[in-house]
């Protein structure tokens, strides 16, 4: 499957990693971070997590809760005043209309996309489309002028941000149902605001540096850019380089640090995170992050009576910043993917990490990541099903 990825749809390169609780991961890889750099794809080859950095920043707001610095139901109003009178449109599809919200945004709400908020260059509604046109967009992509993946007018900073950001209806009521949203980036600036501290400070602190993630930041230094693979975009089956790693968007310094998207990090260093969750907080032996903020992190947020249609694969539970699954074969699952095809899951029931790693947007341009999420899935199957030794 591994070698599929480039002699088949002539991707440069792929791996996977796969792991039982804090053992060793094996590791499958093929091809070359590049089809202009021979070098070979390897576990401490550079990749762009993109949204798999929302299970980092649910992780650090998990941390936040147990600490008492803020609570699962608290208003976001109570850090970040612009959001105090929110108003939802009335037709988001059409205008920006609307009249006031029933209800606060929450922080579990921005933890499960139930928050209302949309998502500039994600999100298909007006209220999306008129986010980019201000830079209302927690994400950056390329340095090429592409109309659909480039804003036309810069973030802005944090302050600025949220204050933009706040001056948009929602797109549903809060708490009404899962929209794939830009809260966990609001998020990531209230924790700024909770606790004087970056979001990239708190991951550092709390996850980088006790778990040995040192290729894991939000920007890429030039010495570095020697083992960051490149970005390609497919159109029609073809690859394109959307950011070539010489001139990748990432040697800059972004707006703030994305708690959504931002994150670049190595096969590696996310394994070392996904074996931390599957040990309940511990590294080594040693207890990095507590029992209870994993166990929250990791479990069930979503509330009775939320309209959960559209998050795909149908699913009527959702954890801080990630898919959980509380039922049937894959009971146990928590993880999520990137938007460059990447994946990183567990399965706590079973004590089994996963990551996949390539680069190319969008996912559904080819059938790569897909293939291995069934082949796991299968392989799961088998042994759930298979009889225990006697």
């Amino acid at each position: 499957m591994i070698g599929e990825a480039t002699s088949v749809h002539h991707l440069p390169g792929a791996l996977a990693t796969l792991g039982w609780g804090d053992r060793p991961a094996g590791v499958l890889a093929s091809g070359s971070i590049a089809l202009d750099n021979p070098a070979a794809m390897g576990v401490d080859s550079l990749f762009r997590a993109y949204s798999m950095t929302k299970p980092l920043t649910g992780m650090i707001a998990a941390i936040l809760i147990d600490q008492g610095k803020m609570k699962l139901d608290q208003p976001l109003a109570d850090f970040v005043p612009e959001f105090a009178n929110p108003k939802v449109a009335v037709d988001p599809t059409k205008g920006l209309d609307a009249v006031p919200a029933k209800g606060q945004i929450t922080i579990r709400q921005l933890l499960t996309h139930t928050a209302g908020l949309g998502y500039a260059g994600i999100g298909q509604e007006m209220v999306s489309a008129e986010m980019g046109k201000v830079g209302v967009v927690p994400a950056i992509v390329t340095r090429l002028k592409v109309p659909e993946l480039s804003a036309p007018v810069p973030t802005p900073g944090p302050d600025e941000f949220l204050r933009r950001a706040a001056s948009f209806p929602l797109v549903s009521e809060p708490g009404r149902a899962w929209i794939y949203s830009m809260g966990l980036d609001v998020l990531g600036l209230a924790m700024e605001r909770i606790t004087g501290k970056g979001l990239e400070t708190l991951m550092a602190e709390h996850l980088f540096d006790p778990l040995g993630m040192a290729s894991s930041s939000f920007r890429v230094s030039l010495g570095d850019l020697g083992r960051m693979t490149t970005n390609y975009g497919v159109r029609e089956g073809k690859l394109a380089p959307l950011d070539p790693a010489k001139s990748s968007i990432y040697r800059d310094a972004p707006a703030f640090a994305f708690g959504g998207s931002g994150l670049v990090t190595t096969p590696a260093d996310y394994d070392r995170y996904l074996a931390m969750v599957l040990m309940g907080g511990k590294h080594m032996g040693r207890q990095v992050v507590s029992p209870a903020a994993v166990a929250l992190a990791t479990s069930n947020l979503i509330l009775d009576g939320t309209d959960m249609s559209r998050l795909q694969p149908a699913c009527d539970t959702f954890g801080a910043g990630a898919r959980v699954i509380t039922k049937g074969v894959e009971a146990g699952f928590y993880g999520w993917g990137g938007a460059a095809s990447t994946l990183g899951f567990v399965n706590r029931r079973l004590g089994l990490r996963a990551g996949f790693w390539v680069q190319y947007m969008p996912t559904q341009a080819l059938p790569v990541r897909d293939a291995f999420s069934k082949a796991v899935l299968q392989d799961l199957v088998a042994r759930t099903a298979a009889p225990k030794a006697a």
